[in-house]
C-alpha cells in the first residue's frame, strides 16, 4: 500500500460522510508529470471588514508556513529533490494552490501537500513573516517600486468602493492587515477550507484512481457550507472623466483607464467583444491599434493594451493567469508610463482610439485578420497541462467550457456585424475611472481641467503626415466633465 492510501484510509476512518467535491481530471497518458490545482471557493472578497487581506494571508499560511508534521524549511528540502513546490493565491472569488511533480514523486508530494492543506501549522514566527510580507508588498513594492501596477490597482479601488467585496488590493490593506492575529487565520481556515467549497483540479500522467485516493485524502477537511453569497453589484457608470492622481516623485505617468461592464465569460457577447479587444489592444503583442499607434507610430512608452476582464500577468510572461474567476468584470486600457509631458496626450490617444472603434467599429479586412490572429494566438494560452486546467476549472465557474474551446468554437459563426454590434452595446461608455500615478499632481490637474489642447512634439523630424494629421485631433480630443482627485502616495491602501 503506498503512502497516499495510507493517508486516504486513515481520513476515513474518522471523517464524517463527506459532500462530494468538484472535480475537473485532464489525464494525459504520455505526460511524465502531474499537475494539482486545489481550489476553495473563498477569495478575498470575502474578507471580513476591517480584517482585508486575511483570504490571501491564510493562502500564503498553508503554502509557506508548513504543515503539524513539517516546518516550513523541511518542506522545501523534502521539494528540492523533487523539483516540486507549492504556490497559493487569494483572488477575488477563489483561492487556488498550484502545483507540478513528476509522476514518480506524486504520492510523496502529495502527503505534504495534503498535509499543508488539512493540518497546516500556523506557527507564530510563520504568521508574522508573512503578514510583514504582505505589508512591505503594499507600503513598499506597490507604493514604492512598481508605479504600473499601482495604477491598475488605484483603478479597481477607485471602480469599486470601500464598502464592495471587490473594493480592496487582494493581498488587504496595511489597516486590515495589521489588525489580523493568528486565531482569525485559524478561524478563517477553519470556516472556509472545506469540502463544500472543494474544486479539485488534476491533469497530466496519473489515472482516476488517484484522483479518487486524493479525494479521500481530503476528506479530513470539515464538512462546510457553501460559501456565503456575495454582495457584488456592478460598478456605477461613471459621467465624463473620475481621474484620481496619486501623487509621487515619478518621472514618467503611468495609466489606467476603465470602465464596468456588463459582460463575462458567461455570456454570448464575450466571444465578439474578445475579437474586438484583441483588434483594440491585445496584451503584450503589436496586433493591437493601441500598441500600434502610441508606441509604434509615436514612440510614446513601451505598450499600451486593453482588456475585457480582470487581467493579471503570469509571472514575467505575456498571457494571463488562469484562476481568477469573477462574476462582475469591467473594461480597461493600461497605458505604460509616458513622459511627463505627454500625459494627456497619451491619455486622450487611448481614448481616441476607443472611440473610433466604438464610432466606425471594425471593417471586414480588419475582422479577418484579427479573428485569425485570435483563433491560433488563443491555443498558446494552454500549452501546459496546468494552463489548461487552470482553463478547464474556470470554465466551471462560468458554466462554459474553457475560454480556448469556447473561442474556436464560436469565432468562426461571427461577423464583423456581430463585433461591431457587441461593441456599441458594450463599449460606449459615458464615462471613465481614471488612474495616473504622476509627481506634479496640481498641474496635471490644472490641465487636464483647462480642457486645452495638448499638441505632441517629437524629437527628430520625418513624422508621417497621416499621423500629425491625427495628432492635431487627438490634441483637442474632448475631455468632458472632468472631476479629479489627487491622494499622497503614502495614503494608498492604507485601509
Amino acid at each position: 500500500m503506498n503512502l497516499l492510501s495510507t493517508i486516504a484510509l486513515a481520513a476515513l476512518a474518522f471523517a464524517p460522510a463527506a459532500p462530494a467535491p468538484q472535480v475537473t481530471f485532464l489525464p494525459s497518458e504520455g505526460s511524465p508529470l502531474v499537475s494539482l490545482r486545489i481550489q476553495f471557493n473563498v477569495g478575498s472578497a470575502h474578507d471580513p471588514a476591517g480584517k482585508e487581506g486575511l483570504a490571501a494571508l491564510t493562502a500564503a499560511m498553508i503554502a509557506e508556513g508548513g504543515s503539524e508534521e513539517m516546518s516550513y524549511g523541511r518542506i522545501l528540502d523534502a521539494f528540492y529533490p523533487m523539483a516540486a513546490g507549492l504556490y497559493g493565491g487569494a483572488r477575488k472569488e477563489v483561492t487556488t494552490f498550484v502545483g507540478d511533480v513528476h509522476r514518480d514523486n506524486l504520492d510523496a508530494y502529495t502527503a505534504i501537500v495534503v498535509g499543508l492543506l488539512t493540518k497546516p501549522r500556523f506557527a507564530p514566527e510563520d504568521f508574522e513573516r508573512l503578514r510583514n510580507e504582505a505589508i512591505d508588498e503594499l507600503t513598499k513594492t506597490l507604493r514604492g517600486s512598481n508605479d504600473e501596477e499601482l495604477g491598475k490597482w488605484t483603478l479597481q479601488t477607485r471602480l469599486y468602493d470601500r464598502t464592495s467585496p471587490y473594493g480592496h488590493v487582494d493581498r488587504g490593506t496595511v489597516a486590515g492587515l495589521r489588525s489580523i492575529t493568528l486565531d482569525d487565520v485559524r478561524a478563517f481556515h477553519a470556516a472556509n477550507y472545506t469540502r463544500a467549497r472543494l474544486h479539485l483540479g488534476v491533469a497530466g500522467g496519473t489515472d482516476r484512481a488517484y484522483v479518487d485516493r486524493l479525494t479521500r485524502a481530503l476528506e479530513v477537511l470539515p464538512a462546510g457550507g457553501s460559501a456565503p453569497t456575495l454582495d457584488v453589484k456592478q460598478a456605477a457608470p461613471r459621467d465624463g472623466l473620475k481621474v484620481t492622481i496619486v501623487e509621487k516623485p515619478a518621472e514618467a505617468s503611468a495609466i489606467s483607464i476603465g470602465a464596468p461592464i456588463a459582460v463575462t465569460r458567461a455570456d454570448d457577447d464575450f466571444y465578439a467583444l474578445a475579437v474586438a479587444n484583441s483588434y483594440l489592444g491585445e496584451h503584450r503583442t503589436f496586433n493591437g491599434k493601441l500598441m500600434q499607434d502610441l508606441r509604434g507610430k509615436r514612440g510614446l512608452n513601451y505598450g499600451d493594451y486593453s482588456y475585457i476582464e480582470d487581467f493579471i500577468q503570469e509571472g514575467g510572461g505575456t498571457f494571463p493567469i488562469s484562476n481568477n474567476p469573477r462574476r462582475v468584470q469591467y473594461f480597461s486600457i493600461w497605458i505604460r508610463p509616458v513622459p511627463a509631458d505627454k500625459t494627456v496626450f497619451a491619455l486622450r490617444a487611448a481614448l481616441w482610439e476607443w472611440k473610433r472603434l466604438v464610432d466606425k467599429g471594425m471593417t471586414e479586412a480588419e475582422f479577418e485578420a484579427t479573428r485569425s490572429f485570435l483563433l491560433n494566438y488563443s491555443k498558446l494560452w494552454v500549452q501546459t497541462p496546468s494552463r489548461r486546467l487552470g482553463y478547464a476549472m474556470d470554465g466551471v465557474f462560468y458554466g462554459r467550457d474553457d475560454v480556448v474551446t469556447e473561442l474556436a468554437r464560436r469565432l468562426p459563426k461571427l461577423t464583423v456585424a456581430d463585433v461591431n454590434n457587441a461593441v456599441r452595446k458594450h463599449l460606449s461608455f459615458p464615462g471613465f475611472e481614471v488612474a495616473v500615478v504622476a509627481k506634479d499632481a496640481r498641474g496635471l490637474e490644472q490641465l487636464l481641467r483647462s480642457g486645452k489642447p495638448t499638441p505632441i512634439t517629437y524629437d527628430t523630424e520625418g513624422t508621417p503626415a497621416d499621423v500629425l494629421a491625427e495628432d492635431r485631433e487627438i490634441a483637442v480630443f474632448p475631455l468632458e466633465r472632468v472631476d479629479v482627485r489627487i491622494i499622497p502616495v503614502a495614503e494608498m491602501f492604507e485601509k
